[in-house]
């Protein structure tokens, strides 16, 4: 089994993971700073940047996952959508999912909690991928024997293997992998599930 963290806006990694089973989204973790829980990567002219969603007392040890807020004062929706909008308003799909994703970034305090914020994201990705949502635990789950436990910040995913496909800047920088699965999304449109199930090794 697959043991993955609920992420914003998750990597092509955790998609390929979530659609091919076997795999579990713990939201009974402590929350793990400077991670996937509340970063993400996308392509920028000049390479790959990290959006980040600023959380509420992000140092406090042992933080539960679910107890962890959203701190608004400093307009990263704003932000973070502008920087979407930046980057991928040429890519070809852009158009087409931007109205679905964009009501996140214009609805200041809409969410209160982290946790609320990603899995509506992920409801919402999900759903533009034609996909089902993978499992969730509301406890948290012990790695056993055998498990590929993404959880640990910057972990190795042996399975992982990245398919490129053509990226909106890559006429000047070479292929990013492992990127947001907007890039793919914004890249790819309905051919995003295809480049994903060939994404991981024995799939």
């Amino acid at each position: 089994m697959t043991l993955l963290p609920l992420a914003y806006l998750p990597s092509v990694a955790w998609f390929a993971h979530a659609l091919r089973g076997d795999c579990v989204v713990d939201l009974g973790e402590h929350f793990v700073k400077r991670s996937e829980r509340n970063r993400a990567r996308i392509l920028a002219p000049d390479g790959p940047m990290d959006l980040t969603v600023q959380v509420a007392h992000a140092d406090r040890p042992r933080q539960p996952m679910r107890s962890v807020r959203l701190d608004y004062s400093k307009r990263w929706q704003h932000q973070h959508w502008g920087a979407l909008v930046a980057c991928y308003k040429a890519s070809p799909y852009f158009e087409h999912y931007a109205p679905e994703l964009e009501p996140f970034y214009r609805r200041e305090g809409a969410f209160e909690r982290l946790a609320d914020f990603d899995l509506a994201l992920l409801e919402r990705l999900c759903a533009l991928l034609g996909m089902p949502l993978p499992p969730m635990s509301d406890t948290y789950v012990a790695a056993r024997p055998g498990d590929l436990d993404l959880r640990p910040r910057n972990s190795e995913d042996p399975a992982f293997i990245a398919e490129p496909y053509v990226q909106v800047f890559s006429d000047r920088t070479p292929f990013a992998p492992d990127l947001s699965v907007i890039d793919l999304l914004f890249a790819e449109g309905p051919a995003s599930v295809s480049v994903l199930r060939r994404c991981l090794r024995g799939c």
